[in-house]
């Protein structure tokens, strides 16, 4: 194994050790986005800050229901709510999506990596048969 790839891989390693130490917060993030409901939230809110009472409105259920989606997306971090009178305002928060991103990515490079390996080892195995 060449210097460079060995410290490739360390890097890579180190990268997703760091990660791993918040595994509880992409354990919230991973389950609140697993749901389609909170999806289309997120989604809305991605055209910005709302009322919980705008939010509910195209899901057609009731607001206690909505709240609760609210309630999962809020313990992951993806939104904070806020009391602006007697309306409850919701917006979007990056940081877990970015932490969530890094951690796909790891896997993303892991398997681009894996892919060129193969793709390595059928040209070298098609040259040794021909």
């Amino acid at each position: 194994m060449a210097a460079s790839e060995s410290s490739r891989k360390h890097h890579r390693y180190s990268e997703v050790a760091a990660v791993a130490a918040k595994t509880a917060a992409l354990d919230a993030v991973f389950q609140a986005l697993a749901d389609p409901t909170r999806r289309r939230i997120l989604a809305d809110l991605a055209r910005g800050e709302s009322s919980t009472l705008t939010l509910a409105m195209p899901h057609r259920m009731s607001l206690p229901a909505v709240s609760k989606h609210l309630g999962v997306l809020e313990r992951a971090g993806l939104i904070e709510r806020r009391l602006i009178g007697r309306e409850r305002r919701c917006r979007l928060v990056a940081k877990p999506f970015r932490s969530a991103s890094a951690w796909l990515e790891f896997y993303r490079r892991f398997w681009d990596d894996q892919f060129d390996r193969l793709t390595d080892f059928i040209q070298t195995t098609d040259k040794e048969a021909s």
